[in-house]
């Protein structure tokens, strides 16, 4: 999906985004953010918090940066703050994370929760999540892939001409998504109903980054 579909999605999704993905994708939330096991004085980037669904989740004294792409999310992420009282450690900013403005090695834990088969280039995403990650920092993804089961991949298959329509895209394949990316993923978890998400764990090795960007 292109970048103004998605605003144009998610501004047509916004009000009722918490009642069709709240308390199914919590438990992906809640399990990403007991292995972040984050803790007082770390600052954690969210790519695509979203309506904030998480923040409540986040450990207080956790510095914690979410940016979304469209503002009418971030509006309803910001009245949660001020409803539950949980703003004093949190900064929100509409920002496009395929091109964040935040200078290299800003954080210590980057998340992105069902983001990465919604933006246009994965692989620009990625690359943005690790420059903003300090070295040997930790980077987590949750995310829905292609079932390897024959049926559900089939459904997704002829679904996936719709992504314009149902958001994100319904046939977005891990095994590519890691090649591609080059993420040095080091634990791979299945979450919410079913299992049919995955957590997915990686560590933010630059140095691997500065070799592979001299061979390429």
């Amino acid at each position: 999906m292109e970048i103004e579909a998605i605003k144009k999605a998610y501004r047509r999704y916004a009000r009722l985004y918490d009642l069709y993905f709240g308390a199914l994708f919590q438990p992906g939330r809640k399990a990403v953010l007991r292995h972040m096991n984050c803790r007082p004085g770390q600052r954690v980037l969210e790519v695509g918090v979203g309506t904030g669904l998480s923040l409540p989740l986040y450990p207080r004294g956790v510095h914690v940066t979410g940016i979304d792409v469209s503002p009418e999310m971030l509006e309803r992420a910001r009245e949660r703050l001020g409803r539950d009282g949980i703003g004093d450690n949190v900064e929100l900013h509409v920002m496009d994370a395929e091109h964040m403005s935040f200078p290299d090695d800003s954080f210590d834990k980057v998340v992105a929760m069902y983001v990465v088969s919604v933006v246009p280039h994965p692989r620009r995403l990625v690359d943005e999540m690790r420059r903003v990650c300090r070295a040997d920092g930790e980077i987590y993804i949750v995310n829905h892939f292609h079932s390897l089961n024959p049926v559900i991949g089939g459904v997704e298959s002829l679904l996936a001409p719709l992504s314009r329509v149902v958001g994100f895209h319904p046939d977005f394949c891990l095994k590519t998504f890691v090649r591609e990316t080059e993420l040095e993923v080091v634990d791979k978890q299945k979450v919410n109903l079913f299992g049919y998400w995955n957590l997915l764990r990686a560590r933010n090795n630059k140095q691997l980054l500065t070799a592979l960007d001299a061979t390429a």
